[in-house]
């Protein structure tokens, strides 16, 4: 699968790269995306009468006091909720890769929280994804790491596919020597409906390069995140 991302090149810490905007492929969110419903143009969402038809077919009155916004807070949920879909991933990124000047270990940000929604039921899952790198000439900031994140959780995503898409990226734009992600997920249908196992909870993991390769560094990574 390819990703979002079009490939910047390594600057200097002190001069960062201007990216060029990359076409959405499955569609990529910034912070821009993320106030996606607000910035609609005026007059309702199309998916205001489409909840208001889910009301009534399970039998509710959509004009009750209790349900009167309902259908317009729940079309902006969904839309923040899929914002990802949305994102300009070369605009997150913001030029903010850099040469690594050097460094050569591993870099890791842990336990970035998720919430993203099961595209078998729209149903909550949620939990921590673990990212790491191995830097070949490039490092990336370490905020763009959980804005990453937040690209893939906020669509209708199934979690393996979601870590695989993570580390995908990352090689995309720093090419880097090998990339490890492993994320830890609560699902809503498996807990609320279905076997009804409400301790159950998902882990999965993506490597790429040297964390593929070498046996001793995928046991290195997941000693520190598991």
């Amino acid at each position: 699968m390819k990703s979002e991302f079009t490939k910047p090149t390594a600057t200097s810490p002190s001069s960062a790269v201007e990216p060029k905007p990359a076409p959405p492929l499955h569609r990529s969110v910034g912070a821009a995306a993320l106030h996606l419903a607000d910035a609609r143009p005026a007059g309702a969402d199309p998916l205001e009468a489409l909840n208001r038809s889910v009301l009534q077919e399970l039998g509710e009155d959509p004009s009750r006091e209790g349900l009167l916004a309902t259908p317009r807070r729940v079309a902006k949920a969904l839309r923040f909720l899929t914002s990802g879909y949305e994102a300009d991933l070369a605009h997150i990124v913001n030029g903010a890769v850099f040469a690594a000047e050097g460094y050569q270990e591993m870099v890791l940000v842990k336990d970035v929280e998720f919430y993203s929604l099961c595209e078998h039921h729209m149903l909550p899952f949620f939990g921590t994804v673990s990212v790491a790198y191995l830097p070949g000439e490039k490092i990336i900031g370490l905020s763009k790491i959980p804005r990453l994140v937040d690209v893939f959780a906020r669509r209708l995503q199934v979690q393996e596919r979601m870590t695989g898409q993570l580390a995908e990226v990352l090689e995309d734009i720093l090419a880097p020597r090998g990339v490890a992600v492993f994320a830890s997920g609560f699902h809503l249908c498996m807990a609320m409906r279905g076997v009804e196992k409400q301790s159950s909870r998902t882990t999965t993991q993506a490597f790429t390069g040297e964390f593929q390769r070498n046996a001793d560094l995928r046991r290195e990574f997941l000693a520190q995140v598991k």
